[in-house]
C-alpha cells in the first residue's frame, strides 16, 4: 500500500499484540527480532494511536484484516465507529473475522472476503497466473513491487464499467480474465 502511494502516517497496523507505535513496550525487541515490524511501528500511524482492533478502527476508511478466524474478531459496532461507507476486507480463511452481512448492517459500504460463496472473493490466484506466466516469459528473477502493482491495476481494469460495491474484482469463474491479462512486468 505504501509502494502505492498511500501515505504510511494514514496506516495503522495491529497485531496480535495490538496497535503498532512507537511507544509500544516491546519496541526494543522488535528492533532485533522482527526488524520489518519496527520499521513500521516508526513509519506508520501518524497520530500514535494505541490500543487493539476496535481503537484502530474508529474514524477510519478501510479495514484489510488478514488475521485469525471470525467471527467476532471484528465486532458489527467497530464498523460503526469507521467513517461513513467504510470499507471491509475482512480475508480469514475460512471464516472472515466479521460476516459481510454483518459488516454490511453495520454500514460497510463495500465488503470483501476469501471465499467464493461470497461477492467480492480477494484470493491470490486472481494474481499469481498471470505475474508468474509474466515473470517466466520475460525471465525475471524477482517479482517486483511494481509488477504486483501492475497486476492490480489489470484487476481492476478488467471489472471497468461493471464496478459496483458487490463486483470490485473479477471472480474465478471470469476465464476471459485469465486468458487476457496483459501484465507490464518490466
Amino acid at each position: 500500500m505504501i509502494k502505492y502511494g498511500v501515505k504510511p502516517g494514514n496506516i495503522i497496523l495491529v497485531d496480535s499484540k495490538g496497535i503498532l507505535h512507537p511507544e509500544r513496550d516491546d519496541m526494543d525487541k522488535l528492533m532485533l527480532t522482527n526488524p520489518w515490524k519496527y520499521e513500521l511501528a516508526i513509519k506508520t500511524n501518524a497520530e500514535r494511536r494505541k490500543g487493539g482492533i476496535k481503537e484502530a478502527l474508529v474514524g477510519v476508511d478501510a479495514v484489510v484484516a488478514a488475521s485469525v478466524q471470525g467471527p467476532g474478531v471484528i465486532k458489527k459496532e467497530w464498523i460503526r465507529a469507521m467513517n461513513k461507507d467504510p470499507i471491509v476486507f475482512a480475508l480469514a480463511n475460512p471464516i472472515p473475522e466479521i460476516w459481510p452481512w454483518e459488516a454490511k448492517e453495520a454500514g460497510a459500504r463495500v465488503v470483501a472476503t476469501g471465499r467464493s460463496d461470497f461477492p467480492n472473493q480477494v484470493n491470490n490466484s486472481l494474481v499469481f497466473p498471470g505475474v508468474f506466466r509474466g515473470a517466466l516469459d520475460a525471465r525475471v528473477r524477482t517479482i517486483t513491487d511494481e509488477m504486483i502493482i501492475a497486476a492490480a491495476q489489470e484487476i481492476a481494469n478488467f471489472v471497468g464499467d461493471r464496478l459496483s460495491e458487490d463486483k470490485i474484482l473479477p471472480t474465478m469463474e471470469e476465464w476471459d480474465f485469465y486468458r487476457g491479462l496483459p501484465l507490464p512486468l518490466l
